[in-house]
């Protein structure tokens, strides 16, 4: 059993012994954005937290994270703003590109397929409109500058509509399946990855009081108890009655505007009309369907569904997730994990020569801009080359060799150097 941090403040209790979970093989979930890609991300305008702490009950930090757990919230509808500040330098084009590369697929994708589509929400502010009845019918809507995506499941059908170019994607649930490629999109998504990764290196507390959207939450504080980590703090507002988790916001330990920050600015508890759910592809619509045996990029994933989690492939920005044997395990042979906790460092080799210069040919206009991106350090391990994001630093050293994680420069380097 591994005890939590009792400072609660207002509204607090103490916190009670939480059992820590069973250690497994590891992966650490790198948000894409390193090389240029977020994972999903969040962002909050100040107006949505209502004046006025509510009043309510006391409740420990163990009992609030049972509350979370119970909640089982079948039917809603809201408005979510999300934004991300990951601190990246304004890549143009080229971000835009590396976001769709990475999601992709190859050949001419649909521009109304969900595993693309989605990863716009790794930049920037977005608005969602989120409704759910239920496991089999979900609608998520990104509202775009005279323009709307959709994704729409109903049933065993899953369909992508972006109106910008008129067109269709559609796949087809399959039984049993959670979901996994699709990118988290309410607080529940981020709130329960982040639930997952505590352990005996974090403090939890319960941190007073607030309203959002409207609602009576209480707000649970998880924090890193190891120096080291660029993550700050989580906070998730949680609401008094149902227990959903209403805004979910990540800061950096270095202080300054949220990295990662989602939450409802409206939301209702009443069931939706059925027409919500209805999708018939517009006359003149491009319609694709997925292939076979490929990904069906987020089709598969109830969008905005508040009874579930995201896939195990998905992890809490800046935190170590839980590998399976389908996961990037398999993907990156020969990843390990150095350290425990909020200080976790992924490191693998890649086999090759590190980061190219700008001053070789090879590497062309692509290695100037890494140059301009990263900063070349030294240590015992020879020389390398460290790219950070306000969350994530990942180091290549000139031997091709990999470190990441939601932690300082320094303690990469000096990761780097104990591997030597």
């Amino acid at each position: 059993m591994a005890p939590f941090a009792s400072d609660d403040r207002t509204h607090a209790g103490e916190a009670d012994d939480l059992p820590v979970g069973r250690r497994k093989a590891v992966r650490y979930v790198v948000p894409v954005t390193v090389v240029g890609v977020a994972a999903a991300t969040i962002g909050l305008v100040p107006a949505l937290a209502d004046s006025g702490d509510p009043d309510l009950p006391k409740i420990t930090a163990q009992q609030l994270i049972q509350k979370i757990a119970a909640s089982d919230v079948q039917q809603l509808s809201g408005t979510v703003k999300i934004t991300t500040d990951l601190g990246l330098p304004d890549l143009g084009g080229l971000e835009s590109g590396l976001l769709s590369g990475a999601a992709g697929k190859k050949g001419d994708a649909s521009s109304a397929d969900p595993s693309a589509k989605l990863t716009e929400l790794a930049a920037g502010t977005h608005t969602l409109r989120v409704a759910a009845d239920g496991p089999d019918r979900q609608k998520l809507s990104l509202l775009e500058n005279a323009a709307e995506y959709s994704l729409i499941h109903d049933g065993k059908d899953v369909w992508g509509y972006d109106s910008a170019s008129n067109q269709v994607y559609h796949s087809t649930a399959e039984e049993g399946r959670d979901g996994h490629d699709a990118a988290p999109a309410t607080p529940k998504d981020f709130a329960d990855e982040a639930l997952k990764a505590v352990d005996d290196t974090t403090s939890v507390t319960v941190d007073g009081t607030v309203r959002v959207a409207g609602r009576d939450a209480y707000k649970l504080l998880v924090r890193p108890k190891q120096s080291g980590s660029t993550v700050g703090a989580i906070s998730v507002a949680v609401d008094a009655k149902t227990g959903l988790p209403l805004k979910f916001t990540l800061t950096p330990a270095a202080g300054g505007a949220a990295v990662v920050d989602v939450g409802f600015t409206q939301v209702t508890f009443a069931r939706p009309a059925a027409s919500t759910f209805d999708f018939t592809p517009p006359k003149g619509a491009k319609v694709t369907e997925a292939d076979e045996d490929g990904p069906a990029g987020g089709g598969d994933k109830a969008p905005g569904q508040p009874g579930k989690a995201p896939g195990h492939e998905g992890g809490t920005p800046g935190r170590p997730g839980t590998a399976d044997e389908e996961g990037l395990g398999r993907d990156l042979a020969g990843l390990n994990v150095l350290g425990e906790g909020w200080t976790s460092i992924a490191t693998f080799d890649t086999g090759g020569e590190g980061v190219p210069s700008g001053k070789t040919p090879e590497a062309g206009a692509f290695g100037g801009f890494l140059d301009s991106f990263g900063d070349k350090v030294t240590g015992k391990f020879g020389s390398g080359t460290v790219f950070s994001t306000r969350l994530i630093n990942a180091l290549v050293t000139d031997d091709g060799k990999v470190y990441v994680g939601a932690v300082t420069k320094d303690a990469l380097v000096k990761a780097a150097d104990a591997g030597r």
